[in-house]
């Protein structure tokens, strides 16, 4: 019974940090999917605008896309780092198991769990250049609006089957 307790101390603790990278990544998923689906938004305006033959708005969409594509790298990067430091934490916690059994797994659980750590650290510095930024994409928005022809943009919202009338 006392293996069992130790073995339970052992795995709990940084089940912590699991359920904190968990809940990371669930943050940036939501980030990522709101970035995503405006870089997709983008790229219809600037199709509309391009066969409408605005250039100047098709440019200036242009240069919103590649900001908000940096963006997305970002997070991105922000995602696998923080996924790593996930993985490591629940390896960190199967060694801290075997550390019960086979003393030298607990030397490589310290290792593991602080390249984890590590890793979220990372992770975490990637999300915080993409919040840094963030307001540079509405900035960015705002200086380009004159360019946008308002009825082009509430038919893009539309989505891309109400520019077509055949398609649906």
């Amino acid at each position: 019974m006392q293996e069992f307790s130790r073995f339970f101390q052992a795995v709990v603790s940084p089940a912590i940090f699991v359920s904190a990278g968990a809940l990371l990544m669930l943050s940036l998923n939501v980030r990522l999917m709101g970035i995503v689906t405006r870089m997709r938004q983008f790229h219809r305006e600037k199709h509309a605008a391009a066969r409408a033959g605005r250039a100047q708005e098709a440019a200036a969409l242009s240069e919103q896309i590649i900001s908000i594509e940096s963006r997305a790298e970002r997070i991105r990067k922000a995602c696998q780092f923080t996924l790593l430091s996930l993985a490591g934490t629940i390896v960190t916690c199967l060694l801290l198991g075997f550390g019960l059994y086979w003393p030298a797994a607990q030397t490589v659980a310290v290792v593991v769990f602080v390249a984890a750590i590590f890793c979220l650290l990372v992770g975490t510095f990637f999300y915080l250049a993409e919040i840094t930024v963030a307001l540079s994409s509405v900035r960015d928005e705002t200086k380009y609006f004159h360019l946008i022809d308002l009825g082009v943009r509430a038919v893009s919202e539309a989505g891309p089957d109400s520019e077509n009338p055949e398609r649906r």
